[in-house]
């Protein structure tokens, strides 16, 4: 009689992640609810000698050596063909996770068969919530009143503060438009029918960044819910690379998440134009924003 497939499978996408690893990986359960917990690392910065390290130091982990960088999508994908855990986690390497969380997530996701996508509370390194976590799909009207500073200015009016949804409560639980790819936890049978059967869960044609905010697009429109649940959380230590370099790599997120609107809601000449004209303006602020108060964290659409 064969073994039971793991409840849970976490894929982990490394880049250059020797340092943000261990405090990650010794931080997830080898079991929850009775059942085993699958991990798999695809590790997209070969030869930098993490494979001996893991081999070492976790050696229940599986480990995928890409043999080059195939950008956040290619990477899950590839872990996630090589995984069979009945629920699925994508998680990113500088997340440290907790069992309590981890157990609460699947739970819900087994419970409730209409949740597609489900993320916790993410807190950063100083105890600021991760923004990203829950988030709407903005509108041109949310994009200007997070650009002009209206939506930090009123965090509580629903009017204002639509894009990160601030005046909702932090500890609640609630459908949103979209969750952070640092944390996203869902059935495989869910995450199946959207990459239709071809194990595509992420769009590869995304290297990086707008491949989370395409796939929630798709599970809504699947008909499954997104939903945050800020009743338990854990820590993403977010920014820590991306800060060296803001501009470029604001740069990099802006035009991704343009071109995820691009795919979705370009179906007309004008409809691109628009979304082109809105996500160009919203950089620039930012950008401008960023310089004058000296800000050096990138905050993704």
């Amino acid at each position: 009689m064969s073994a039971a497939p793991p409840l849970l499978s976490v894929i982990i996408v490394a880049y250059r992640s020797r340092d943000e690893l261990p405090a990650c990986l010794g931080s997830l359960p080898r079991e929850l609810l009775g059942r085993s917990v699958e991990v798999c690392v695809v590790n997209n910065s070969p030869g930098d000698g993490v494979a001996a390290w893991i081999a070492g130091a976790f050696p229940g982990v599986k480990f995928l050596e890409s043999g080059a960088n195939l950008g956040f999508g290619r990477a899950n994908n590839a872990g996630f063909r090589a995984t069979s855990g009945e629920c699925v986690l994508f998680l990113n390497p500088d997340t440290v996770g907790n069992a309590a969380a981890l157990e609460h997530c699947v739970r819900r996701v087994l419970a409730e068969p209409e949740i597609g996508l489900i993320s916790p509370r993410l807190v950063q390194a100083d105890g600021t919530l991760d923004a990203a976590c829950r988030r709407s799909i903005p509108t041109l009207w949310d994009g200007f009143c997070r650009a002009s500073g209206l939506a930090a200015a009123f965090p509580n009016s629903a009017r204002f503060a639509g894009y990160n949804l601030t005046h909702l409560p932090v500890g609640g639980t609630y459908e949103v438009g979209a969750i952070n790819g640092a944390f996203m936890l869902g059935r495989r049978a869910v995450l199946d029918e959207v990459a239709g059967g071809a194990g595509a869960v992420f769009d590869e044609n995304f290297f990086m960044y707008g491949d989370d905010l395409d796939l929630c697009i798709r599970v809504a429109r699947s008909g499954q819910r997104v939903v945050y649940d800020g009743r338990v959380s854990l820590t993403h230590l977010k920014g820590l690379s991306v800060a060296k370099d803001y501009d470029r790599m604001a740069t990099v997120i802006f035009d991704a998440n343009r071109d995820v609107y691009l795919k979705h809601f370009g179906r007309s000449a004008f409809a691109r134009w628009k979304w082109r004209t809105a996500f160009g303006l919203w950089k620039r602020v930012a950008l401008w924003r960023a310089r004058q108060r000296g800000h050096r964290q990138v905050r993704p659409v």
